[in-house]
């Protein structure tokens, strides 16, 4: 499997009153609840927001609780890198499983990368054409390796419109 370093820009939507760089152990695509931290980002920033606009979206109420998007700066040492989600097929990841949000598998190749001392997974994305750098922030070896570049806020409304225009709004 491919892997090396990982430098370049990724971006996240955090709470406002939130720390970007607080990762979440709460569980996702590629952590189980309660085992480590993973902190959750998107080289694209609409990859990010689509993430995002998915899960705020399933809610009876669409939140309005104030976000922002962040650019950060990211640098890793051992970054396991999947091009696309056939090359997850040989690791037991299924498309549609993939697509509608089936866990398990995938949760099992990231603490797997995490054991083997990877320190991110770059990985399809689900919800946007693009891919997600999942960073394992007990691995990384740097304390600076991931930096605030810069921040502002979503505005939804606006960004639901525009990915309307383009007929892009994510599901």
């Amino acid at each position: 499997m491919e892997h090396g370093p990982f430098a370049g820009i990724v971006w996240r939507v955090a709470w406002a009153t939130r720390n970007p760089l607080a990762g979440s152990t709460a569980g996702g695509r590629w952590h189980p609840p309660n085992d480590f931290e993973a902190l959750y980002t998107s080289l694209e920033q609409f990859g990010a927001m689509a993430e995002v606009y998915s899960h705020l979206s399933k809610a009876p109420v669409f939140s309005s609780s104030h976000v922002k998007i962040c650019r950060l700066g990211v640098s890793t040492e051992r970054t396991l890198a999947f091009a696309d989600i056939a090359a997850l097929g040989p690791l037991g990841v299924k498309p549609d499983e993939f697509q509608k949000g089936a866990y398990a598998r995938t949760r099992e190749v990231g603490s797997a990368a995490r054991f083997l001392d990877y320190d991110a997974l770059l990985v399809p994305s689900a919800r946007w054409p693009c891919a997600n750098l999942v960073l394992f922030l007990d691995r990384l070896k740097d304390r600076d390796a991931v930096t605030v570049k810069e921040s502002f806020d979503v505005n939804w409304p606006a960004w639901r419109e525009s990915m309307a225009a383009r007929r892009t709004v994510p599901s």
